[in-house]
């Protein structure tokens, strides 16, 4: 078979394996791109290539995908999926009026861009959306799933003791890293529910940190190549989970949040043994013994609407 087509079966492999990794990278370029245009909305595709300079892609497939995707052209943009396409595999969103009412409930996750030095890098973030902490990171310099989506569950996992319940949602944007086969063989070994996005305000959670992190931390601080970019995000993270009060989690910063949460569960728990024991000792009890419930700590709604 493969003779016919003048190939080996190595190299079709190679083919197969070498497009996929570009529609991959592709469908996050042509989100960069949307952004730059905001700012600049005439620039040239040429130009735009320059500006970003893709370590993996040549400027005549650079503007080759241009076109595809209408970038050559001034025409009404019809909001289109830029990260769908056919094949793509797309998951319902699940987290429509859906009420946040612990962590492990809902984890959020995104890929946002930082230039340092006229070069783009990547930083993939993951996040528990009701304590709001960024549970695992990485920089990367190509949008491969095993530099982005892979390395920060990983991350995210290790931060959760490898333990969490299971049908946490794992929500996301429909970018080809979050449904890589590797990707989805470890949602699935820790019974996640996936979940996707049409629209990036329905992933409005982790786009906000994205926000936080580039504009509150990364463009204050003198960044000027990768090494220091990957140092700096680590130190972003870490002030964000323990340093900075959020008004959504009563003044408390993240960790401190989820630490809470720990405390009043294992005050919740003492108090039931202690009741049924005490329950035990009393002949001829009825009626059950009333145990003080927690109410929800962090009242949330993760709605299409927000």
């Amino acid at each position: 078979m493969y003779e016919a087509i003048g190939i080996t079966k190595q190299g079709f492999h190679k083919v197969l394996k070498g497009r996929k990794r570009y529609e991959e990278e592709a469908s996050h370029l042509v989100e960069i791109i949307r952004q730059i245009r905001i700012d600049h909305p005439t620039m040239c595709c040429r130009s735009m290539y320059y500006k970003i300079n893709p370590v993996y892609m040549g400027r005549d497939r650079f503007e080759a995908m241009c076109k595809i995707y209408g970038f050559t052209v001034k025409t009404k943009r019809d909001g289109r999926r830029t990260t769908d396409s056919s094949g793509v595999i797309r998951f319902p969103n699940l987290t429509l009026d859906l009420e946040l009412t612990d962590i492990d409930q809902l984890w959020s996750s995104d890929i946002t861009y930082f230039e340092v030095n006229n070069v783009f890098y990547y930083i993939t973030f993951m996040l528990d959306c009701y304590s709001r902490r960024i549970l695992g990171h990485e920089v990367s310099t190509r949008l491969l799933t095993e530099q982005t989506t892979l390395p920060a569950l990983h991350k995210a996992l290790r931060a959760r003791n490898q333990k969490i319940r299971s049908n946490v949602i794992f929500h996301s944007d429909g970018g080809g890293q979050y449904y890589d086969q590797a990707f989805l063989e470890l949602t699935q070994e820790y019974a996640f529910r996936n979940s996707m996005c049409e629209y990036a305000y329905e992933n409005g959670k982790v786009e906000r940190v994205n926000g936080v992190i580039k504009n509150n931390y990364l463009k204050h601080w003198e960044i000027e190549d990768f090494g220091q970019l990957t140092r700096q995000v680590d130190r972003a993270v870490r002030l964000y989970n323990t340093d900075k009060p959020h008004t959504s989690l009563q003044r408390k910063t993240p960790l401190e949040f989820e630490e809470q949460l720990t405390k009043l569960r294992r005050q919740n728990k003492l108090k039931m043994t202690e009741s049924y024991d005490a329950k035990d000792q009393i002949d001829g009890a009825s009626s059950p013994v009333q145990f003080e419930q927690n109410k929800p700590q962090n009242r949330d709604v993760f709605s299409a609407n927000r």
